[in-house]
């Protein structure tokens, strides 16, 4: 990646968002900015002061507002980044929604979705064309979003889908849930299942149009399965956190593909745990994870 390298990551607040931020300002160079972003400025200011006074941080650490549900808020800032330093090199999309067994998942679909989809959308939209060659663009997934997660009966909407296909799938999961007839058409009750596959699936459709270019230059697009990550948001969905991994712990296998100086074409687009490719059929329907859901 060229000298003086732009940074951004989203949910950068705390948790993994909050790690990966911290080990980009600290593997980076100081004349490289990593910039931290948040819909409120107290915690993103906050966030990025503290990152800018940790011992090992080596780069220029900025705050930035960016509210992720607004998509023409992401455009601007891609457009931003372009006049202002032509470009960006890195781009971590971590953003959540904290949701908790107990809550209605039809009733915090929107905002579920909002963050977790619709801004994996615009973001891969509006910063796939301003990543500079050898740049990264990582969208932080799960496990979940192999293509045997989901039933059969939806496998269609996402196998080899383009980007538009997916946001078209995405919002018509979106309305089933609020006709209330997602269930039947065979969407999970868990909002976590589908919209993991979708995040992979609209990175699987944006590496596969620049695959070929993208490779050239040594510019990774990918999705990324962290591993069980040790925070507020997943703590009330499991009960057996032995095997967790702090956000810090979590946060190196994501910074060691920033990293790495040659993009390995098995990897490319593709959804990486531990720096090996999942396979995308792979996966179990989840009954299991309906049944963390209170009724």
């Amino acid at each position: 990646m060229n000298a003086s390298r732009i940074a951004l990551v989203t949910g950068a607040n705390q948790g993994l968002g909050r790690a990966l931020a911290e080990g980009l300002a600290a593997r980076m160079d100081s004349d490289d900015l990593v910039l931290l972003t948040g819909r409120s400025h107290q915690r993103v200011s906050d966030a990025a002061r503290e990152v800018a006074q940790l011992p090992g941080t080596r780069s220029q650490v900025q705050a930035q507002v960016l509210d992720v549900t607004d998509t023409d808020d992401i455009a601007r800032l891609a457009d931003e980044l372009r006049a202002r330093h032509g470009g960006v090199d890195v781009v971590l999309s971590n953003a959540v929604t904290r949701l908790l067994p107990e809550e209605s998942q039809a009733e915090r679909a929107d905002e579920f979705i909002d963050v977790s989809n619709t801004a994996t959308h615009a973001i891969l939209r509006s910063f796939g064309p301003v990543l500079r060659p050898g740049g990264r663009l990582i969208v932080v997934a799960s496990s979940l979003g192999t293509l045997g997660h989901l039933d059969p009966r939806l496998h269609h909407l996402f196998d080899g889908a383009s980007l538009d296909q997916v946001e078209y799938a995405v919002e018509s999961w979106r309305s089933a849930i609020h006709n209330r007839t997602a269930e039947e058409a065979g969407w999970p009750r868990w909002l976590n299942v589908p919209s993991k596959v979708a995040q992979v699936a609209a990175v699987r459709a944006v590496a596969a149009e620049h695959r070929e270019r993208d490779l050239a230059d040594g510019t990774l697009i990918a999705s990324v399965c962290p591993g069980m990550v040790d925070t507020a948001t997943s703590r009330p969905w499991f009960s057996d956190f032995s095997q967790a991994q702090s956000p810090s712990e979590a946060a190196r296998a994501v910074l060691d593909l920033v990293f790495t100086e040659l993009v390995d074409p098995a990897l490319y687009g593709e959804l990486i745990r531990f720096g090996k490719a999942l396979p995308w059929h792979d996966g179990t329907p989840p009954v299991e994870q309906d049944r963390l859901l209170r009724p």
